[in-house]
C-alpha cells in the first residue's frame, strides 16, 4: 500500500529546487578556538585548487599560528579593503571584489564576525549569503558557542557571554564537517602556545578553557552537528519519496489531550527524549470534538503546549478526523522513532463509538516504539455536558425531534402497511436514522436505529403490540436493520466530521486571506497597526492592542481595539520581555502569568517589530488552545506586513540620502567650477582696476558678483529645499506688480534681449508666497535671457482659461528636445544641444519646481507651436485664486 511518506513531499521538492543555481555552503564547526578550523579549511582549499577548482582567499585569521601561516603562501588571497572608523583603519574582507573575480570557491574565516560600521552587511554571514545567492561556493569557520539558540546554554556554563552570533538557519543550509580534538589535547597546545599568546593563554587556562568546559562545548558541537545531519537526511528522503523512519537518531513525538495529566505528559515525553537524547515535538490532534470542549478543557491543552515549549519541545496542533489519523499521519511526516501517549479510563460508549485510541496507534504506527502512560479519568458530572451537540450525546431537542420522525414514520407505515410488505416497511425506517445521524451526530443517530427497531417490532411484527418474535425470519429482519442503523449513522457521522473540519479550514483560510488583502493596500504604518488590531478583535472577540518601539520612549502602544484599554506595571513588564526576548509572556503563559494580558511579539527573521497583546473582557485565558495556530498565523502576516511597511520607510530614507550625497557632490563641483569664471572676471577685473578704474571694468565687477550672488542664492535655496526648512508667507498677489518686479531686478540677465509684457490688468490676484513668486519669476528670466537667440525678444504672458491661470515666459532659442521636457527641472540636470544647454549650476529649474510646488502650484516646459524656442508656464489652480475675474475667451 502506497501511503502520503511513500510519495514525495512538494515542499521538500521545492526547498530543492530553490537551491539551483545557488553556491554550496560548507562550514568547519569547533567546540572552540583552536582546534584546527582554519587549518582544516585551508588544507581543503589548497587540495581542491591541486584538483583544478578555481579557489580564492577572501579572509583569513592566522592569530600569529605558523602552521596556519605556512598554508596561505602560494594561494590566491583578494586583498582587504580598509574602513575608516574612529581615526582607524580596519581591515575587512571585499565583498565586491569577490564578486567581481567569481571565483568557483571562496574561504571566509570566522562566520559570526561582526564588521565594521559602514560596510554593506553588519554581519559577515550576510556576506557569505550574499556570495552564496551568486553562486559561488563558500568554506567558512565557527565556534559552536557563536550559535544563537546555544548562546544562553553556552554562557550558563562558562560565565562567558559571546556576543558575535549566527543564526541557526545558516548552519541549517550547510553542510558541516566538524573538526574534533580531545579536550586535554586543546589544553596542551593552549600551553604550548599554539592558540594564544603566553600570557593570554594563562588566563584563558583558569576561566573559559577549562577541562569540564571544553568536554560540554564538545558535546554540543557533535550533538548540533548530529541534529543538522539528521534534518538534511529527512529532507532528502522527503523529496524522494522513501518510505521509512530512517532513523539515524531518535525522535520523540509525544500526544496531548484535554484530559487532566496532561501535563504530566509532556514531563514524561521531557524524560524519554532527555533519555535518549533526541528533537521532541508535542503534538496535539483538534478533531471535531475540539470546537464542544469545556473552558477547563481548552486551559488543560493550552497549559501543556505552554509547558512543552518551556522545556525546549517543538508544538504542533493538526487538524484530522480522528486523533488516531491525525497522529498517524504526523508521525509518518516527522519520521518519529518514538511515539508517547496517555491511556484513560474512558466509558465503553466512548471506546464502542471512537474506537480505542491506544489500541488503534500501536495498530497502526509500524516500527515506531509507543509508550502508554496511565493518565487521570475526567469526572463523569463534568465531562457529561449536554451542550455538546453534534459529537456528544446529542442535544435534548435532537432527541426529541428524532422520536416525533420515527412517529411520522410510523403512521405513515401503518397508512401504507395494506400496500407494502415486512421488508418495505423496515426500510422507511432507515430515514429517521440517517436525519438524526447528519443533523445531531453518531448516537443520536444510534438512538434513532434502536428505537426503530423497537417500533417496527412492536407495531408491524406478530404477535403485533408485543416486542416478541415468532418469526425467526422476522428477528433477522430486525437484526439488520439495527446493523444498517449503526453503520448508516457511522458512516454519516464520519462524513460530517469531514465537512466540519473542511468548513473550519475553510473558514481559517478565508479569514488569512481577508486579513492579507485589507493589509496588502495600506502603506501608513498607523494605519495597518489600527487594522491589525481591529481584526484580531473581531475575529477571536478579544481586546488587543499593538505596542512598538519609539525612540526615547520605550515600548508605546500604537494602536487598539478599544480606547479604554488599561495595562498595569506587571502588563508593561510582560509586553518588555516578550519584545526583549522575542518570546510570548502575560496570561497563559509561563512568563509573568499574572498580566490580564497575553503579549506576543511580531517578529521578521531575528528581529522583534512590536508586541500584540491580547486579553478578554471576562477575564478568561485570551485564546483557546485551537484557536492558537489561527492567531499565530495572523501574527506573522502582521509581522511580514510591519516588515515591508518599515523596508518602505527605509528605502525611502535611503533615496533622500543618496538625493543629498548627489547635491553635495554637485554643490562642490558648482563651487569649483561655476564660480571659477565670475571669481576669474572679478580678480581681473580689480588688478586692472589698480592702473585706473574705468566705467568697463567696473560694469564687469558688477556684472560678475550678482552672478556670483545669483549662484550663492540658487545654492542656499535648494538647500533649504532639501532640508525641509521652506517657510511660506501667503498673502493675495497682484501678479502684474509680481512680474514688473521681477523685469526690474532681472535686466542684467536680459540684456540684448527685448522684454513684451502680454499680462492684463484685470487678472485676479493670487494666495502665494510673493518672496518665493519672485524667485520663480526671476530665475524663469534668467534662464530665457541666457539660452533664448541673442537680439530675440523674450514674452510674458497671462492668461486665464476656465478657472485657471497661466502664467508663461517664452523664449525664441533652440527649444527643448521632444520627449525630454520633463527632465529639464530635475536637480543639476543639463541636457546637451537643448534649451539648457550653455554652463551652469542646472539649479534655476529645479528651484522654481519645488517652490511651485511648495505654493500648490504646477510648472510645465514645452516647446513653441513653431518649433521655435521654449515655454515654461506657472499654472496657478482655482484654489489659490482670490476672486474671480471674467475669463477670456480660449484661443
Amino acid at each position: 500500500m502506497t501511503t502520503d511518506t511513500d510519495r514525495p513531499s512538494p515542499e521538500a521538492l521545492l526547498r530543492q529546487a530553490a537551491q539551483e543555481g545557488r553556491g554550496r555552503l560548507k562550514i568547519f564547526l569547533g567546540a572552540a578556538p583552536g582546534v584546527g578550523k582554519t587549518f582544516e579549511m585551508l588544507s581543503e582549499g589548497a587540495e581542491r585548487r591541486r584538483a583544478g577548482v578555481d579557489v580564492v582567499i577572501g579572509v583569513v585569521e592566522t592569530h600569529g599560528r605558523a602552521e596556519t601561516a605556512a598554508l596561505i603562501r602560494g594561494q590566491e588571497i583578494v586583498p582587504r579593503r580598509a574602513v575608516a572608523y574612529e581615526g582607524h583603519a580596519i581591515d575587512e574582507m571585499d565583498l565586491d571584489a569577490i564578486l567581481a573575480r567569481a571565483p568557483r570557491l571562496v574561504l571566509v574565516d570566522e562566520l559570526a564576525h561582526t564588521n565594521a560600521p559602514g560596510s554593506r552587511h553588519p554581519k559577515r554571514y550576510q556576506d557569505v549569503e550574499e556570495l552564496l545567492a551568486a553562486g559561488i561556493d563558500v568554506y567558512s569557520t565557527i565556534n559552536i558557542q557563536h550559535l544563537e539558540s546555544l548562546n544562553d546554554i553556552v554562557a550558563s556554563f562558562t560565565r562567558v557571554r559571546v556576543r558575535e552570533t549566527v543564526p541557526d538557519s545558516v548552519l541549517e543550509q550547510a553542510e558541516i564537517e566538524v573538526v574534533d580534538i580531545p579536550p586535554d589535547e586543546l589544553i596542551e597546545r593552549l600551553k604550548d602556545g599554539k592558540v594564544y599568546l603566553p600570557h593570554e593563554a594563562t588566563r584563558a587556562l583558569s576561566h573559559f578553557f577549562s577541562k569540564s568546559n571544553l568536554s560540554a562545548l564538545r558535546e554540543l558541537a557533535l550533538r548540533r552537528a548530529a541534529q543538522s545531519v539528521d534534518a538534511q537526511m529527512l529532507e532528502h528522503v522527503r523529496a524522494l519519496g522513501v518510505g521509512g523512519t530512517w532513523a539515524g537518531g531518535e525522535r520523540i513525538v509525544v500526544a496531548i489531550n484535554e484530559l487532566p495529566g496532561a501535563d504530566g505528559l509532556v514531563r514524561a515525553a521531557k524524560r524519554v527524549a532527555d533519555g535518549l537524547h533526541g528533537p521532541w515535538t508535542a503534538l496535539f490532534i483538534e478533531t471535531p470534538r475540539t470546537a464542544h470542549f469545556t473552558d477547563e478543557q481548552h486551559r488543560r491543552v493550552a497549559a501543556a503546549m505552554t509547558l512543552a515549549t518551556q522545556l525546549g519541545a517543538v508544538v504542533a496542533t493538526v487538524p484530522a478526523a480522528s486523533v488516531v489519523e491525525g497522529i498517524r499521519g504526523f508521525v509518518d511526516h516527522a519520521r518519529a522513532t518514538q511515539l508517547v501517549v496517555g491511556k484513560s479510563r474512558r466509558s465503553r460508549w466512548f471506546e464502542l463509538l471512537h474506537g480505542s485510541v491506544v489500541d488503534g496507534l500501536i495498530r497502526e504506527t509500524a516500527g515506531v516504539t509507543v509508550h502508554v502512560l496511565p493518565m487521570e479519568e475526567e469526572a463523569r458530572g463534568r465531562a457529561r455536558d449536554w451542550r455538546r451537540g453534534r459529537t456528544g450525546w446529542g442535544a435534548p431537542s435532537g432527541y426529541a425531534i428524532t422520536a416525533g420522525l420515527i412517529v411520522v414514520i410510523t403512521a405513515l407505515a401503518s397508512a401504507l402497511f395494506h400496500v407494502l410488505n415486512l421488508g418495505n416497511v423496515a426500510l422507511l425506517y432507515l430515514l429517521p436514522v440517517m436525519v438524526a445521524a447528519s443533523l445531531f451526530g453518531l448516537r443520536t443517530g444510534l438512538f434513532a436505529g434502536i428505537v426503530s427497531s423497537l417500533a417496527y417490532n412492536f407495531f408491524f411484527l406478530p404477535p403485533v403490540g408485543t416486542f416478541s418474535v415468532n418469526n425467526p425470519e422476522n428477528l433477522i429482519s430486525i437484526f439488520v436493520l439495527l446493523g444498517v442503523a449503526i453503520a448508516t449513522s457511522q458512516l454519516t457521522s464520519r462524513v460530517r466530521a469531514q465537512a466540519d473540519l473542511a468548513s473550519a479550514s475553510a473558514r481559517t483560510n478565508a479569514t488569512l486571506a481577508g486579513f492579507l488583502r485589507q493589509l496588502s493596500s495600506v502603506n501608513d504604518p498607523a494605519e495597518a497597526a489600527r487594522m491589525i488590531c481591529e481584526d484580531v478583535s473581531r475575529v477571536f472577540d478579544v481586546q488587543t492592542l499593538l505596542l512598538g518601539p519609539m525612540a526615547g520612549a520605550g515600548l508605546t502602544v500604537q494602536a487598539a481595539s478599544n480606547p479604554a484599554y488599561r495595562l498595569d506595571t506587571m502588563d508593561l513588564a510582560a509586553a518588555n520581555w516578550a519584545f526583549d526576548n522575542g518570546s510570548s509572556a502575560g496570561k497563559g503563559s509561563g512568563t509573568l502569568a499574572a498580566s490580564e494580558w497575553l503579549f506576543t511579539p511580531l517578529k521578521a527573521g531575528e528581529r522583534t517589530l512590536a508586541v500584540m497583546g491580547v486579553a478578554r473582557d471576562d477575564a478568561g485565558d485570551p485564546v483557546r488552545a485551537d484557536q492558537l495556530p489561527l492567531l499565530t498565523s495572523l501574527i506573522d502576516q502582521s509581522a511580514l506586513v510591519l516588515e515591508r511597511l518599515r523596508l518602505e520607510t527605509e528605502m525611502r530614507d535611503v533615496d533622500a540620502v543618496r538625493t543629498r550625497d548627489r547635491l553635495r557632490a554637485a554643490l562642490l563641483s558648482s563651487v569649483s567650477h561655476d564660480f571659477r569664471t565670475p571669481l576669474t572676471a572679478v580678480i581681473a577685473a580689480a588688478d586692472a582696476m589698480d592702473h585706473g578704474a574705468t566705467p568697463e571694468l567696473i560694469a564687469t565687477v558688477k556684472s560678475e558678483a550678482a552672478r556670483l550672488n545669483r549662484f550663492v542664492g540658487n545654492l542656499l535655496d535648494m538647500a533649504r529645499v532639501e532640508a525641509g526648512a521652506l517657510k511660506l508667507n501667503v498673502e493675495a498677489t497682484d501678479l502684474s506688480d509680481a512680474v514688473a518686479g521681477a523685469s526690474h531686478d532681472a535686466r542684467r540677465a536680459l540684456d540684448g534681449h527685448d522684454l513684451l509684457l502680454d499680462v492684463p490688468p484685470d487678472l485676479p490676484l493670487v494666495r502665494v508666497d510673493p518672496h518665493l513668486l519672485h524667485h520663480c519669476l526671476l530665475n524663469l528670466l534668467d534662464n530665457a535671457g541666457r539660452y533664448g537667440d541673442p537680439g530675440t525678444p523674450i514674452v510674458i504672458e497671462g492668461r486665464h482659461h476656465y478657472g485657471q491661470l497661466r502664467l508663461s515666459i517664452i523664449d525664441l532659442g533652440p527649444g527643448l528636445p521632444p520627449g525630454r521636457e520633463a527632465e529639464v527641472f530635475e536637480t543639476f540636470r543639463r541636457i546637451e544641444g537643448s534649451d539648457r544647454a550653455i554652463g551652469g549650476t542646472g539649479l534655476g529649474l529645479a528651484i522654481v519646481k519645488a517652490f511651485a510646488e511648495a505654493m500648490g502650484m504646477t510648472v510645465e516646459a514645452s516647446n513653441r507651436g513653431d518649433d521655435t524656442g521654449a515655454a515654461f508656464t506657472l499654472v496657478f489652480p482655482t484654489n489659490l485664486i482670490v476672486r474671480t475675474a471674467a475669463p477670456e475667451s480660449a484661443i
